[in-house]
């Protein structure tokens, strides 16, 4: 039986239909928006300027929604995180527990610069090159939204070795760590280099590192006429 911590909770609220506000659908329309440009120029090429120019809003009306340019920055990696654990982690929480989740997961971490939509491919991968060695909010965001997708990887890989996939003593720390390598591996080869590969053999890594702790297959129970 699942457990109740698996699955996401409905959110309450006052609002029968929870149908979002005319504010909140202009303020989501303009993090979109502004993360396209982030996408494409990186979170330091995102200005005010830049995104009133991209949505024909005056700055003023901007600075109503984001009272600076750094809070307009951790509007968008929040906004990010947001779709990612729309497109990503929600449909794939849905799947049944252990291995067939955890391939859920990677697939579609894999698949998601492709899948957001987004022109520069994935903001969080831009963002932690962007940031890495500049302390602040903005690196400390990205820091604990990393921190939180690696934590749900292990808790997946936890799920795995439960359902008895994945050997007692596979270590989740460990897998998620060659997960997030392949994932950074996959995006360097399809963007940068352009190998239209990069998924196959991304998939075909996965498959070796689960395939290395993979648990031994049951063995079958005789026939009765062998008896």
């Amino acid at each position: 039986m699942e457990k109740s911590s698996d699955r996401p909770t409905e959110r309450s609220t006052d609002r029968p239909t929870d149908k979002p506000t005319k504010g909140e659908q202009t303020r989501a329309a303009i993090l979109d928006a502004a993360l396209s440009i982030a996408s494409k120029l990186g979170l330091e090429g995102l200005t005010i300027g830049s995104l009133a120019d991209a949505t024909g809003m005056s700055k003023s009306g901007l600075f109503a929604h984001f009272g600076s340019r750094e809070d307009l920055q951790l509007a968008v990696l929040e906004h990010a995180a947001q779709r990612y654990g729309e497109q990503v982690l929600m449909p794939a929480l849905k799947i049944e527990r252990g291995l067939p989740r955890l391939h859920a997961i990677f697939e579609r971490w894999l698949d998601w610069s492709i899948a957001s939509g987004l022109p520069g491919g994935c903001i969080m991968i831009a963002a932690a090159n962007e940031y890495d060695d500049r302390p602040g909010p903005i690196r400390d965001a990205v820091i604990a939204n990393q921190r939180r997708g690696g934590a749900l990887c292990e808790k997946a890989v936890r799920l795995a070795v439960e359902e008895g996939h994945l050997k007692p003593d596979t270590d989740p720390e460990q897998i998620a760590f060659e997960m997030l390598g392949i994932v950074l591996a996959s995006h360097n080869h399809r963007r940068l280099l352009g190998n239209k590969e990069t998924r196959k053999r991304a998939l075909t890594a996965f498959d070796e590192l689960i395939s290395r702790h993979a648990a031994p297959a049951k063995p079958r129970l005789r026939a009765a006429a062998s008896r």
